[in-house]
């Protein structure tokens, strides 16, 4: 039985939620109405209130921040990278982005922005030191607390660079509670340290595996300091670290091999299989962070993920028909020898036959026009996309935009009607992640066997033919060149998993692959060539010779206008209403107005 946290079983914290209205402070609280002992000194109602943090914090699909609707972190950073299309104002392609268009700071006290949360998180551990609850068991709920914080001044700081750090509850009452509320913002190097403080102080205590299955899904001491390797290759990337120091690098690979090595010794590594890691939950080894979602119908206990229905062909039944790859993230797979398809291999891409011999990544990520998709239980299905000979009527019912579906983590056995009760878990982090990470790291440091050996690791499981003895990948690659590869290995692995738009904004690369492009779909449109039966006898035909005979590929542009990425994007600004809240909070510079160096 998969770990579910519900927001339910913590109305002590709910309640201490609510007992301030005042919107001027970033962290306040008044706990005098409540008697804390009833709750902090029984380990159990203690730990019902930890599971209250784990609902209000854990990502939802692709990552996305549950910091509150109307924020970068609530959009799919699918639609803001090649992956997928979709009008954005980061892209100017609906309006040039202001001050007041990222919220995810928080303009007021409210339990669902970012410092609504810190502040549920600080008093949690105010009181449970307050409590008597037994010490490992206390420094272990301090631990999930710990990691909570650091997640959530993370997703701050990878936004705005430094923020205010606000460490303990603040007092809510009179006018000196209200000026000692006015906090300066961090630099940004404070913030990183603080972050890797909590995260060391959440490793310490925690397990590296829990023992009971009930406890699934909990934060163990390998996520903690895997999100510790994440954040500190954050702080080690051209975003925040153009002069490329190398002290940065360094500690980025030390909490890497760290994060390895816990991991390891607790028992995590590569699934077995690239598309049915999502399918397993206790003890998957692939499964570092995770957001724990269920199959129930019932009200008090439903917690579904929504992302198989809306993601699912419409035609098929209830899905939506969202999450449509574009032909840029097509082409963008290798070959199966592991080449790209512009590079001179064991097998050569052939347009008319995008699918053939590609990275078994491919097939398992995108479902294309022909492509045997064993949906709702039909282990012969296949999914068809094409237009009639005039290119004006799909043969979909409500035809996507790009030509194609996602069809990763779609639970194939669940039935159309079913699909909106799936329970497939979100895998934030997973372990393929750490090893790239890794590789990264070990790039900046000048290990690049090291790093080589990582991509390796990521290429053997996905099934990429091995005739070189390199998967592939190029051989005596220097430093820059294995930074290249890493990335492209990580758009190939992690394809839709919302780390795409983040590893271009850290490595600074929307000018060189987003600007002045506008994103393509295909539309394949039917020959009049095609036997007036083939509708009804397409299934059985060999598909190579369909689309040789049949087929024609038309590309089209997804983007009405040019993308447009400025740089000044790489530090969000402060939204004017928080400025103004808080006269201590400066803006950012580059370009906002402010003094700010984001950079410090």
């Amino acid at each position: 039985m998969k770990r579910t946290f519900y927001p339910a079983l913590a109305a002590g914290l709910a309640l201490f939620g609510t007992l301030t209205s005042c919107d001027d402070a970033l962290d306040k609280t008044n706990l005098g109405s409540i008697d804390e002992k009833l709750i902090y000194n029984d380990s159990t109602l203690a730990k019902l209130n930890v599971d209250y943090i784990y609902d209000q914090n854990l990502p939802t699909w692709f990552g996305q921040s549950t910091a509150g609707n109307g924020t970068m972190g609530a959009t799919n950073p699918s639609i803001l990278s090649e992956e997928a299309a979709g009008n954005s104002k980061f892209f100017q392609t609906d309006g040039s982005l202001t001050a007041n268009d990222v919220g995810d700071f928080g303009t007021a006290l409210n339990a669902s922005n970012n410092y609504g949360k810190i502040r549920t998180i600080n008093m949690y551990l105010v009181a449970v030191r307050n409590g008597s609850i037994a010490p490992k068991s206390k420094n272990r709920l301090l631990a999930q607390a710990y990691f909570f914080r650091a997640w959530r001044y993370f997703d701050l700081v990878r936004l705005y660079g430094g923020v205010p750090l606000v460490l303990k509850p603040q007092n809510a009452v009179g006018a000196e509670a209200r000026e000692a509320a006015f906090l300066p913002r961090n630099t940004t190097t404070e913030t990183f340290r603080q972050i890797v403080s909590d995260l060391d102080s959440a490793a310490m205590f925690l397990p590296g595996k829990w023992a009971t299955s009930a406890d699934w899904g909990r934060i163990t001491r390998g996520a903690a300091l895997a999100m510790k390797a994440r954040t500190l290759l954050y702080a080690a990337s051209p975003q925040f670290n153009p002069s490329d120091d190398q002290s940065k690098w360094q500690a980025a690979y030390d909490a890497s091999i760290a994060a390895k090595n816990a991991l390891t010794t607790a028992g995590f590594g590569l699934h077995a299989s690239y598309d049915q890691l999502w399918f397993s939950e206790v003890n998957n080894p692939e499964a570092v962070m995770v957001t724990g979602f269920n199959n129930s119908t019932g009200d008090q206990t439903k917690k579904n993920n929504g992302y198989d229905n809306a993601t699912r062909p419409s035609y098929t039944g209830t899905g939506g028909g969202s999450n449509q790859p574009t032909w840029d993230l097509v082409q963008a797979y290798p070959m199966l020898d592991g080449k790209k398809i512009t590079e001179t291999g064991r097998y050569t891409y052939n347009r008319q036959l995008f699918y053939k011999n590609r990275d078994p990544r491919f097939a398992k990520t995108i479902a294309y026009n022909g492509a045997s998709w064993p949906l709702n239980g039909n282990s012969s299905y296949k999914i068809w996309t094409y237009y009639n000979t005039a290119g004006t009527t799909s043969v979909e019912t409500r035809a996507s935009s790009t030509g194609f579906y996602l069809r990763k983590a779609i639970n194939t056995s669940v039935a159309a009607g079913d699909a909106q009760y799936v329970g497939t878990d979100w895998i934030e982090i997973r372990y393929a992640e750490v090893l790239l990470n890794l590789a990264e790291a070990a790039a900046g440091v000048n290990r690049l066997s090291e790093a080589m050996d990582q991509l390796k690791a990521i290429r053997q499981r996905a099934g990429i033919e091995n005739a070189d003895g390199n998967y592939g990948l190029q051989t005596g690659m220097n430093r820059a060149q294995m930074f290249d590869a890493i990335l492209y290995e990580r758009q190939i692995e992690l394809a839709y998993e919302g780390k795409r738009f983040w590893d271009l904004r850290r490595w600074k690369k929307f000018e060189t692959v987003i600007n002045n492009k506008k994103r393509q779909g295909v539309t394949i449109k039917l020959n009049a060539t095609a036997p007036s039966n083939f509708a009804t006898t397409r299934d059985n035909l060999d598909l190579d010779q369909v689309y040789t005979n049949y087929f024609t590929i038309d590309t089209k542009n997804l983007d009405s206008n040019f993308l447009n990425w400025s740089s000044n994007y790489y530090f969000m600004p402060i939204p004017q209403a928080a400025i103004t809240n808080n006269p201590l909070i400066v803006q950012n510079n580059g370009g906002w107005g402010g003094s700010f160096d984001p950079l410090q």
